[in-house]
């Protein structure tokens, strides 16, 4: 990790409609330098319209995002040069070999064909998947073309990375195997992660959390603190009663 305070990521009163529907409303957090944070919401709280904002597919009018403090507005060059993303849908060609998806992909980047194979192949080795390089991306299972998906990402060596939802439509072992990746990749150090899930399993009770319900930020902390402040056992149980799912259970 690195000695330097400044967050990996700052998002500071963000707002965002979609006409008349408010989809975000003064959203405010921070992932610090080589940490996990979970992003954890319902689905529509806002999650993927968060991320859009930070990747700049949308435009934020309000407010401020800021990776390894790079304004995303004013130098946005440098900030997305510091950001890795995995979207919910898939990207891969399916009918490109994964050296290739690879390749294309960091030469988007601008970066050297040979650098570009050099590190395609220790991302894949990475992932468990330096065995599949010259294979069709079809022949591989949803979870494997999830590890190419990140290891895709890491490729021009960002500090942040981005993950929307990475494990659904995947079987319990695939998406073990994606959280566990993901987590060592943060272990080995430098690596922060802002993790957007709506499933509570893939939270640990140490884990940096923001509750993003209807828009807003309702609740930060770690995932213990969360429980501990809502005088529950467990942050499921505390974000039922934040969300309201609790009380219609209960009817």
């Amino acid at each position: 990790m690195s000695n330097d305070t400044t967050p990996a990521l700052h998002v500071s009163s963000v707002s965002h409609s979609y006409g008349a529907r408010q989809a975000l409303e003064g959203v405010s957090l921070s992932v610090g330098q080589g940490a996990f944070c979970g992003l954890l919401g319902l689905n529509g709280a806002g999650k993927t319209t968060l991320f859009s904002l930070i990747t700049r597919l949308f435009d934020n009018t309000s407010g401020h995002v800021r990776v390894m403090g790079h304004d995303v507005r004013r130098a946005p060059k440098l900030a997305l040069q510091n950001l890795g993303v995995v979207f919910q849908n898939r990207t891969l060609d399916p009918d490109l070999s994964v050296l290739q998806n690879m390749t294309y992909h960091a030469a988007l980047h601008g970066i050297p064909r040979r650098q570009a194979r050099e590190r395609a192949v220790a991302e894949l080795e990475r992932a468990g998947l330096a065995d599949r390089v010259g294979e069709a991306v079809r022949s591989l299972s949803g979870g494997q073309m999830r590890r190419v998906e990140i290891a895709r990402a890491l490729l021009h060596q960002p500090k942040l990375l981005l993950l929307d939802e990475p494990t659904v439509g995947l079987d319990v072992g695939a998406r073990r195997d994606i959280i566990s990746h993901v987590r060592a990749l943060v272990g080995q150090g430098g690596l922060s992660v802002l993790w957007a899930t709506h499933l509570m399993e893939e939270i640990n009770t140490d884990d940096a959390v923001v509750v993003l319900h209807q828009g807003k930020v309702i609740e930060t902390g770690t995932s213990q603190e969360i429980a501990d402040r809502h005088e529950v056992g467990d942050l499921k149980e505390a974000f039922d009663a934040m969300t309201g799912l609790a009380k219609g259970k209960a009817a």
